[in-house]
């Protein structure tokens, strides 16, 4: 299964463009690479760039027009680095060697906001608010994109886990923090803290927690082994799996779907597993859909569409649309070539970024990447790039 953490041991492959043993990946470092500062090729004064996209190369990051997917900046930046929307229309957030680091991908350059740790791990938008879990420190840092506009230290909400741990967490509308429970061996559940950081609530019936996303309503679900554990009006409510181990580690939702979409692995013993069925979790009556697609996926794989569609980039090269109500694959789009998903989980494979309307999808075989219209299923763009991607990701306001 897939490593958790951003690091990279400095004799493993090269990188190029979301947890080594029994995690799935996500985020974080297990050691550093480089502190050098990045550089950027090209001019110093470089205009604005509407809608940026954001994408890890093995050295460094590009930045690309979201319309042309023209490259418009190349950043110097050694070691593994992981991108995530900041949640506004203009800056992005790296996970580097030191810690988090907000880029302004608008204008190509770095700013001053930094929240430094060992192991940067999950990024986290919901409700206006951008979570940050730092997995060597286990400190939760909270604060509103709005206030990146600067390019000083947001104002930051600051809560520290009782013990250091992959984690993940997200602040809702009302101001409760939902937060990981666990330490560097064992995961075991989550917690809640009101506005005023009070505990209010405590569930530990999820083994191996891992990942989270938020459905509609601002219902959250947090990935166990052994289903989902959802966090609903106040109270913790676990989804059983039809399967006794059955990881769900990586999620997502939307505002406008109910429906959770996750992956779904049952082989504990499994160097790396690979998946054909996904899983679609319910949030109203907390019960667990799977569907088969006939084809493997990976960590990177999963999105929702404009109108809450299920996507799922498949290792045959097709990007399946699915409704989350019926499990029934609406269309698919013939997105790239057939692949196979690597065992080290740093290493890249095709990658799916979706903004409003449009998916983006990497292929690195090929050093290209696409643009596709999900309402009509075209093909929009494409550009071939001068190295191999491995991340994707982008400029995305208000989630």
């Amino acid at each position: 299964m897939n490593k958790p953490t951003r690091a990279r041991t400095l004799t493993a492959t090269a990188l190029v463009l979301t947890v080594a043993t029994a995690l799935t990946a996500c985020g974080g470092s297990d050691d550093a690479s480089s502190d050098a500062e990045p550089q950027q090729t090209g001019s110093s004064r470089a205009a604005t760039v509407d809608n940026p996209l954001v994408a890890s190369y093995d050295g460094g990051l590009y930045v690309l027009d979201g319309e042309s997917l023209k490259l418009a900046k190349t950043i110097e930046l050694p070691g593994f680095n992981r991108v995530n929307p900041a949640g506004d229309e203009d800056h992005v957030v790296v996970s580097t060697d030191s810690g988090f680091r907000v880029f302004d991908a608008a204008r190509q350059t770095f700013t001053n906001a930094e929240f430094k740790g060992a192991k940067p791990g999950h990024v986290v938008r919901h409700a206006g608010r951008t979570v940050l879990f730092t997995d060597g420190t286990g400190e939760v840092n909270v604060f509103d994109p709005a206030e990146l506009g600067d390019g000083a230290k947001p104002q930051t909400r600051t809560y520290t886990s009782a013990e250091p741990h992959h984690g993940v967490a997200i602040e809702l509308a009302d101001g409760e923090l939902v937060t990981t429970l666990g330490t560097e061996e064992k995961r075991t559940g989550a917690l809640v803290l009101d506005k005023n950081d009070k505990e209010i609530a405590r569930a530990e019936n999820c083994p191996g927690v891992h990942g989270e996303a938020a459905a509609e309503g601002g219902v959250v679900g947090l990935g166990c082994e052994d289903g989902v554990l959802l966090y609903k009006d106040g109270e913790f409510t676990k989804v059983d799996a039809p399967d006794d181990y059955a990881r769900t580690g990586n999620q997502t939702g939307s505002d406008a779907s109910p429906i959770l979409l996750g992956d779904y692995k049952t082989d504990p013993e499994a160097e790396l597993e690979r998946p054909t069925r996904i899983a679609l979790i319910d949030t109203r009556t907390a019960r667990m859909k799977l569907v088969d697609l006939g084809t493997s996926y990976s960590f990177r794989s999963l999105a929702r569409g404009p109108h809450g569609e299920a996507l799922v980039l498949g290792t045959n090269g097709v990007l399946h649309v699915v409704d989350p109500e019926t499990g029934k694959v609406e269309r698919k789009i013939d997105a790239v070539g057939d692949w196979t998903e690597p065992l080290d989980w740093q290493q890249p494979r095709p990658t799916l970024f979706v903004r409003d309307h449009t998916a983006y999808v990497s292929e690195p075989g090929k050093r290209q990447l696409h643009a596709f219209d999900l309402d009509s299923g075209e093909k929009v763009t494409s550009v071939t790039l001068p190295e191999s991607t491995n991340e994707l990701s982008g400029t995305i306001a208000g989630h």
